[in-house]
């Protein structure tokens, strides 16, 4: 699609409307019927977008992706509703009541601010993601608050704004980009608008190296039931060097204490799995006071104790046995215990779980969750499922 302007014609939307919720299967039947009376690139463009529509139903309400505008970018890199009304709230607690959205994309962070009740200036360079933007503007009854603007974003005043919200894009010709400074903008650039700006928030890829934040930013690491999504850095939020895990639905946030790593411990009972945002935020410590335990392995981010004790920020796993690497024992131990559902888990172990599967051929009415990892250093598979708690009196 590089025209969006003929869907936004009343036969377009009719046709929007006459193709949505099309199967992949019924594409070629449902495009050669409506050529009859529509042109081909018309049609064509109708089903990409119906496509995209349904994609982007992952991200968005479904309510809403059935209106909106989508590019494949878009649908791709754009944030999940989700994550961007959370950070729309965390603004509106902040007093902000204006932003400069800078690399806007489709427009999802800017809508969410929108209803959230804060005026958005929401500016992109590419005159297409600029021109869905602004439709979804439109198409979301949103106009009032999104000024949408096709422009290079370096060469933006944003001056007259209580924060600053640039989302760099960190795709290229060859997938991923891992160097912050390899961004476009790059995060140095960013981080100087920033600091300009009475408040701000830098979305940024996960894996960032906490030695990269900036001394006088709050990093946030964010997870969306249980995948982790992006990395925030906030500025003016007065709590610089601040770090915190936010974990959705809910939100649940785990400040981080600047405790001393964990000891590492025997195997416990329990075998608790902290949630991929406390992990990248450095905050296994945290859990493991939470939950009165210790490490498995001084490198593993697997915290093992003695007692159960529910926590949002990790989940709980009782273990039946623990054995030295060896696919044999546990073969033998599956089929002993008639196991035909297993879950394999793995941190600090090269072995493939499907490879595992296939060499192990579980078989039986029973489930069980193997745990390839280290213990102490030792390369050691453990054995249970998910921990339930005790039941009442």
């Amino acid at each position: 699609m590089n025209d969006l302007a003929p869907l936004l014609t009343p036969e377009g939307r009719a046709l929007l409307e006459e193709v949505r919720g099309t199967a992949p299967a019924d594409e070629l039947a449902v495009a050669t019927r409506l050529r009859r009376d529509h042109p081909a690139d018309l049609v064509s463009a109708a089903l990409g977008q119906a496509r995209l529509r349904q994609r982007a139903a992952a991200k968005f309400a479904a309510a809403d992706a059935e209106r909106m505008f989508f590019t494949p970018n878009g649908v791709e890199q754009s944030t999940r509703a989700s994550v961007a009304a959370y950070r729309a709230r965390r603004l509106t607690d902040l007093g902000v009541t204006s932003v400069a959205d800078l690399c806007c994309g489709i427009g999802g962070d800017a809508i969410a601010l929108a209803r959230a009740g804060i005026r958005v200036l929401a500016v992109d360079r590419d005159p297409l993601t600029a021109a869905v933007a602004r439709a979804n503007a439109e198409a979301l009854g949103l106009t009032d608050l999104m000024e949408v603007r096709e422009a290079d974003v370096t060469e933006v005043d944003t001056a007259g704004y209580d924060a600053v919200f640039v989302d760099p894009a960190r795709r290229g010709g060859r997938g991923r980009i891992f160097d912050p400074e390899a961004y476009s903008p790059p995060l140095s650039w960013a981080v100087a608008a920033a600091r300009r700006a009475p408040h701000a928030a830098l979305k940024i890829a996960p894996g960032i190296p906490h030695e990269a934040v900036p001394p006088e930013a709050e990093a946030e690491w964010i997870s969306d039931g249980g995948d982790v999504k992006e990395a925030v850095l906030w500025f003016g939020t007065g709590a610089p060097g601040a770090v915190r895990a936010t974990l959705l639905p809910g939100p649940r946030t785990l400040l981080g204490r600047g405790l001393p790593d964990p000891e590492v411990r025997p195997v416990g009972r329990y075998l608790y799995e902290p949630d991929g945002a406390v992990i990248r935020a450095h905050l296994v410590a945290e859990v493991a006071e939470e939950v009165a335990g210790g490490l498995l392995d001084a490198t593993i981010a697997y915290v093992t104790a003695d007692e159960l004790h529910p926590t949002p920020y990790a989940t709980p796993y009782e273990i039946t046995d623990q054995l030295p690497f060896n696919l044999k024992k546990l073969k033998a131990l599956l089929r002993e215990r008639e196991v035909g559902t297993l879950t394999v888990k793995k941190r600090g172990s090269a072995v493939e779980p499907e490879e595992l599967r296939r060499k192990v051929k579980p078989q039986g009415p029973n489930a069980a969750t193997v745990f390839l990892t280290r213990v102490a250093g030792a390369p050691t598979m453990l054995v249970g499922g998910p921990a339930r708690p005790p039941e009442g009196p």
